[in-house]
């Protein structure tokens, strides 16, 4: 569980202050880390005294006494003692800030920090009232599939967080790389330049650290016009409260090519991935609404001598980067609401950065026609920085992750798993619940029948 307050000034520094998560300490080179286990590994920043909360009353790790079901989460938060303690921690960095645009919170979905985050972005929306909350819901990138119990927690736990995170949140998006966060198992997301053990939290940590410092630069940036309730408001309008996160990692690129130039070069597909599911990967053509970051690629346009006799591309009669790459976004996604963002630096993939990429990406991440020889390879030849395409879209697409979760829950008899309800969660309070997950998913239908409606006629 992770909570930042986001200020103003922190904007300028290049990973965004307290609001966006990178991956941290472990060897440097391309090998991976021999022990890595715990989110502590990772950390490369000492942390202030008065920014952790420890919860003692759980193991972190074991077959027992874990905080494994969504309301033993929700009771610790409802410990008087607990809540005056986190009031504390949060007024002193809150009352550090010269300008408090709102809150990050990341958390577990799979287990019982579904519901801390759930009564975290509560108190955070009744006594912070008019600032942003944006929740963010992580999923490991692979469960244990073989256990009934778990899996059905690890179901539970997902349905009820993203029904109270987005209830009380400005912008709810869920960022994994599982293939699925139902109850059926499918193949891991991958990336056609990143080789990844789906296994190892230091991989897929460091894709969603890398995607979320990518889609957070909207109101993280000195030179942002909006706060980070303008932009949730942009993309959560009619109800829409949930987003989907896309990303290419890395943005496929060759060197020395201009905007232009590259944006043409995808013109059939836009080359991203789904961080929510590797299933069902056709091409998606409609959203409601979107922000779209481009990080890492040269901005300008082709020189007129490089053109030669070549016929001018329609990109070309663009007045900025921006607008260039608003036009690609229309040509794929017309009539839908998007913002866009063009940035010169790119993603920092130094170590402790995990060294995972295809030989074929230069050490600015950039393709090249054939990957070096090994005289060429060693640490020296560790990739430096990507270019990154990431967005958020209020996205049809989401009808079929939440009506799929409440299918899931609807189609099997929750009162087999009475040891999830014995922590305090009432049925009544789960079937409104999953009404709610119901109304939620409704609100990304279409009515063009391409959002998976028809699977909803399931009988009793």
């Amino acid at each position: 569980m992770y909570a930042g307050a986001f200020r103003g000034d922190a904007a300028c520094d290049r990973k965004g202050g307290p609001g966006a998560a990178v991956p941290g300490a472990a060897p440097a080179g391309p090998q991976d880390p021999p022990s890595v286990r715990l989110w502590s590994d990772y950390l490369n920043v000492p942390l202030h005294p008065r920014s952790v909360h420890v919860i003692r009353q759980y193991l972190h790790d074991g077959d027992c006494g874990c905080l494994e079901a969504f309301a033993q989460g929700e009771s610790l938060l409802q410990d008087p003692a607990c809540v005056e303690e986190l009031e504390d921690r949060l007024h002193f960095f809150v009352e550090e800030c010269d300008y408090l645009q709102g809150f990050q919170v990341l958390c577990d979905l799979h287990n019982g920090f579904s519901g801390v985050g759930a009564k975290v972005t509560e108190l955070l929306h009744d006594e912070y009232s008019g600032k942003g909350i944006l929740s963010w819901g992580l999923t490991p990138a692979t469960s244990d599939v073989g256990d009934p119990q778990s899996s059905f927690y690890r179901l539970l736990n997902t349905a009820l967080g993203i029904v109270h995170l987005s209830q009380h949140s400005s912008l709810f998006c869920p960022l994994s790389l599982s293939g699925s966060l139902g109850i059926r198992p499918r193949p891991p997301v991958t990336f056609p330049y990143i080789k990844y053990d789906a296994s190892l939290n230091y991989h897929s940590s460091a894709i969603l650290a890398a995607a979320l410092d990518t889609l957070t630069v909207p109101y993280r940036l000195c030179s942002s016009q909006g706060s980070m309730v303008h932009f949730a408001d942009s993309l959560t309008f009619s109800g829409r409260k949930v987003v989907a996160a896309w990303a290419s990692l890395p943005f496929p690129a060759f060197p020395g090519s201009s905007l232009p130039e590259i944006l043409s070069a995808h013109q059939q597909d836009v080359p991203w991935k789904l961080l929510l599911s590797s299933w069902r990967e056709q091409k998606v053509s409609c959203c409601f609404a979107q922000s779209v970051v481009l990080r890492g690629v040269c901005k300008e346009r082709p020189s007129s001598s490089s053109l030669g006799q070549q016929p001018r591309p329609p990109l070309q009669g663009c007045e900025s980067p921006e607008e260039m790459l608003q036009h690609y976004l229309h040509t794929h996604f017309p009539g839908s609401f998007s913002t866009a963002h063009v940035l010169q630096q790119p993603c920092d993939t130094r170590p402790p950065f995990p060294q995972f990429f295809s030989p074929l990406l230069t050490r600015q991440g950039f393709l090249q026609d054939k990957a070096p020889g090994h005289s060429s390879a060693g640490p020296n030849r560790a990739v430096q920085s990507i270019p990154v395409l990431a967005a958020l879209q209020a996205s049809p697409v989401l009808h079929q992750l939440l009506s799929g979760l409440w299918r899931d829950l609807r189609a099997r008899n929750v009162r087999r798993w009475s040891s999830f309800f014995t922590a305090g969660l009432e049925q009544d309070d789960f079937q409104q619940a999953l009404e709610e997950l119901k109304t939620l998913s409704q609100c990304y239908e279409t009515g063009f029948g391409g959002d998976g409606s028809e699977e909803e006629a399931d009988s009793d």
